[in-house]
C-alpha cells in the first residue's frame, strides 16, 4: 500500500471510529492505532474491506486475548463482496452460470474471516445491518456436509438466520468480514 493511500485509509478508520463511539466504548483511537500500525498484513486486510465497501470499524476487544475486533459496519452487505457462492466446493459444484468466486476464498485472500452466527447477532445488537441484503456467514460441518450453508439478515425488526444451498448466489447477498488484530 502507498503511503498516500494508508494515510487515506488510517484518516477514514479515524473518522469512522469517532462518528461510531457507541460501538466501542471506552477504547482509544490512539491504541487501536498503535496496533495497526505494527501489522502491516491487517492493514492490507483494513484496506480490502474498505474496498470492497465494508467500512471496517472496532467493533470491540476480546477479553482473553486483548486483540481489537474490527468487522464490517456498512448498512448493507458490502457491494464488493456480492453475488459469491459460499465456498469452493460449492463453486466446483456448479455447472453452469458459475459466479466468480466464493465467499470463503475471497475472505481468505483478504486475510479475514466470515462472521459466526454468534458475531452476526451480536454486530445487529450494534444497528440495523442487512436490512435490504443478506450475508453469508461461517457454516457449522456439519451442516456443509449437507450441501447447505448459512446467511442472515434483519427484517420485520428480528435477526433472522436461514440456509440455502451452498452453490447458491445471489446480486444482494455477500458476506461481512471480521479481522481481529
Amino acid at each position: 500500500m502507498k503511503t498516500q493511500e494508508r494515510d487515506q485509509l488510517l484518516r477514514t478508520l479515524e473518522q469512522r471510529f469517532a462518528k461510531n463511539a457507541d460501538r466501542h466504548k471506552d477504547l482509544a483511537w490512539e491504541t487501536v492505532l498503535a496496533r495497526i500500525e505494527t501489522a502491516p498484513a491487517a492493514l492490507d486486510a483494513l484496506g480490502q474491506m474498505e474496498a470492497t465497501g465494508g467500512e471496517p470499524d472496532v467493533i470491540g476487544q476480546d477479553n482473553d486475548t486483548g486483540q481489537f475486533v474490527f468487522c464490517d459496519c456498512s448498512a448493507e452487505s458490502p457491494s464488493g463482496r456480492r453475488s459469491l457462492c459460499y465456498d469452493d466446493e460449492a463453486l466446483n459444484v456448479r455447472k453452469e452460470n458459475k459466479p466468480q468466486g466464493s465467499a470463503v476464498r475471497m475472505a481468505s485472500a483478504m486475510g479475514v474471516e466470515l462472521l459466526s452466527e454468534e458475531q452476526y447477532r451480536a454486530l445487529q445488537q450494534l444497528g440495523d445491518f442487512d436490512m435490504k441484503t443478506s450475508s453469508w456467514i461461517a457454516t457449522p460441518k456439519d451442516t456443509r456436509a449437507l450441501g447447505g450453508a448459512l446467511f442472515g439478515d434483519r427484517r420485520y425488526g428480528r435477526v433472522f438466520i436461514y440456509h440455502n444451498g451452498a452453490q447458491s448466489y445471489y446480486a444482494a447477498r455477500g458476506f461481512r468480514a471480521l479481522l481481529r488484530l
